[in-house]
Parts: structure tokens; C-alpha cells; sequence
């Protein structure tokens, strides 16, 4: 059987890509509050330089927004590969033991209840139609043609990191110097439950479970970095 290379027509997102984005967005967002706040909390405890404590938070935010960046880049790069090496793989299966992934759709069909005879006829009919496309959906569930994108990962972590970081760089920058402290406690509380309740969502995990963890790592990294702060 002759298995071509026809590159499919560049189709809308699957879920699966648009969450792999949502996810890197929602660790890059995480990540840029505590590291952030974790640096000016560390800083602002050392010294009461408004500008040394802006500057130091501004470097934090941009190192860690590029950081996380390149991470997800070269992560969702590499799963990338590993996608594209597996539907080679098949397409060589599919020329070199075309009997092993036609029991392979077939056992498929059979643990999802269908009889053998029936599963043997479907397997025969979705490989003589979309070979390629069959093997690697029922191996894999992945969808051919559709490989996560790093550049979209590295986007979303890029731009969600430096928004979260923003939240206590602008409550320790520009509240009244009495209320930097309380400010700076209240916005990264909101901004680390709100990032738990997105990743509750996503993960279509426990709300408010999530929520407390977050707000409690936040609260436990502010006050680990302002003694640390406080030694120097």
C-alpha cells in the first residue's frame, strides 16, 4: 500500500492545542507573580530605595518572562518532535507490517464492545480510506497533522508571565509608601487565586482546593523572602 506524504490543509486548533497555550499561560502567570513578588519583598526589606526596589522587580519580571518563555519553547518543541517521529514511525508500519495496525484498529474497536467480525470489516474500511489518519488516532489519539506549537506555548507564557508579575510591581511601585506592604500581600493574594481557579478549570480539578493552595504558597514565599531580605 502506497501511504503518501500530502501535507493536510492547515486547520483550525483541537482543544488539546488551545489548552497546551491556556496551560503555558496559566503556569507563566503563576510563575511571574511569585518570583516577582518574591524579589521585591526580598529587596524592599533590605532597602526602602523605591527605585532600587522598582528596578530590582522590573529585572525579575522581564528574566523570569523570557525564562519561561524559552522553557515552554523548548518543551513543547521537543514533544513536537516526538509527535512527528511517531507518525513516521506508523507510516513505515503501514508499509512494512500493514497486519499489525489492522489488528491494532481492529483490537481497538473490539475493547470499545464491538464484535470481532465487525471491528475486523471497520478496520479494513477506515485503513483502505485513511490509513495513516486511522492508525495514528487510535494509537495515539492524536489528530494527524495537528502537532502542538511552540511558539505558541512561548507566546502565552511570555505575555502571561509579565502580566502577573505586573500585579506586585504595581502595588509596591505606586501605593501610598504606608500601604506598599498590605497592597503588595492583598494583589498577589487576588492574583495567585485567580491563576488557581484557572488551573482548577483547566484541570477540571477542585476550585476551591486549588484556590487556598495557591494563596497559601503566595502568602508562605512573601514571608520566606522578606526575611530573607531582613538578614542583609
Amino acid at each position: 500500500m502506497q501511504i503518501s506524504k500530502v501535507k493536510p490543509k492547515k486547520a483550525k486548533q483541537t482543544m488539546d492545542e488551545k489548552l497546551n497555550s491556556l496551560r503555558a499561560g496559566v503556569l507563566g502567570s503563576n510563575d511571574g507573580i511569585l518570583t516577582v513578588v518574591g524579589v521585591l519583598f526580598s529587596v524592599a526589606a533590605a532597602t526602602t530605595n523605591q527605585f532600587t526596589i522598582f528596578i530590582a522587580g522590573l529585572s525579575d519580571l522581564l528574566a523570569c518572562a523570557f525564562s519561561m518563555a524559552s522553557g515552554e519553547y523548548a518543551s513543547v518543541s521537543t514533544q513536537k518532535d516526538t509527535e512527528k517521529a511517531v507518525v513516521e514511525r506508523e507510516r513505515q508500519l503501514l508499509k512494512t507490517d500493514y497486519a499489525s495496525e489492522l489488528a491494532a484498529v481492529k483490537r481497538h474497536y473490539m475493547v470499545l464492545g464491538v464484535t470481532e467480525e465487525t471491528s475486523l470489516e471497520i478496520a479494513k474500511d477506515l485503513l483502505s480510506k485513511k490509513p495513516l489518519e486511522t492508525v495514528v488516532s487510535v494509537k495515539y489519539d492524536m489528530e494527524l497533522g495537528h502537532y502542538m506549537n511552540p511558539w505558541d506555548a512561548a507566546f502565552a507564557s511570555l505575555f502571561s508571565a509579565s502580566a502577573g508579575g505586573v500585579f506586585p510591581l504595581v502595588a509596591m511601585t505606586f501605593a501610598p509608601t504606608g500601604f506598599q506592604w498590605p497592597a503588595t500581600i492583598i494583589a498577589v493574594s487576588v492574583a495567585v487565586a485567580l491563576t488557581g481557579y484557572l488551573s482548577a478549570l483547566l484541570g477540571k480539578g477542585n476550585v476551591k482546593t486549588a484556590v487556598i493552595r495557591n494563596v497559601i504558597v503566595g502568602i508562605i514565599t512573601m514571608f520566606i523572602h522578606f526575611y530573607v531580605g531582613k538578614l542583609f
